[in-house]
C-alpha cells in the first residue's frame, strides 16, 4: 500500500547506530529526510550515503533531519557511519515492521531470484510529522539533489 502525500506519515521508534532509541515525533518542528537503503556498506548504498553527507550542509540550512533506515544491525550501523564519516542518524528497523509501513519492504529480483528487500525510497516529511514527498531511488546518483529539491519545494510552501 503507498502512502498518501499530505497525510501524516507513519509513527515510529527505531534504535539507533548509537544504541539510542529514535522516535519521528522527536523531530516535530523541522522537516526529516527518512531514507531507505539496502545494506550498509555496499557500493550503491555508500555512494548514496556519502552524496548525503557531502551535500548535507546545504541540508542544514533547512534545519532538515536525515535518518538512514535498513534492516542491518545497530553494530553494523556504527561501523558503516565511522567508517564513511556519516553525520547523520542510521537506524536499524531489523523485523521491517516500519519498512512494511512505509510500503518499501517488498518483493524484489535479482538475476531472476526473488527476494524480499528494501526499495531505496526517500520520504520527505514536514515540520509537522506530514508526508510531504515520497523520492523513488532509481540511480544514486543525484538523489543528494533530488532531496535537496524536495526540501526547497516544502520550504517555499
Amino acid at each position: 500500500m503507498a502512502l498518501a502525500v499530505g497525510k501524516p506519515a507513519p509513527a515510529f521508534t527505531l534504535q539507533a547506530h548509537d544504541g539510542s532509541k529514535v522516535a519521528l515525533k522527536d523531530f516535530r518542528g523541522r522537516p526529516v529526510v527518512l531514507y531507505w537503503y539496502p545494506k550498509d556498506d555496499t557500493p550503491g548504498c555508500t555512494a548514496q550515503a556519502c552524496e548525503l553527507r557531502d551535500t548535507f550542509p546545504k541540508f542544514r540550512a533547512s534545519r532538515a533531519v536525515i535518518l538512514g533506515v535498513s534492516a542491518d544491525s545497530v553494530e553494523s550501523h556504527a561501523k558503516f557511519k565511522r567508517k564513511y564519516d556519516l553525520p547523520f542518524t542510521l537506524l536499524s528497523d531489523p523485523d521491517h515492521a516500519v519498512a512494511t509501513a512505509y510500503g518499501v519492504w517488498q518483493r524484489k529480483k535479482t538475476f531472476g531470484i526473488a527476494y524480499m528487500g528494501i526499495v531505496r525510497t526517500t520520504f520527505i516529511i514536514d515540520k509537522d510529522g506530514v508526508l510531504r514527498a515520497v523520492i523513488p531511488v532509481k540511480r544514486v546518483a543525484g538523489h543528494a539533489s533530488a532531496v535537496e529539491e524536495a526540501l526547497a519545494e516544502l520550504g517555499s510552501a
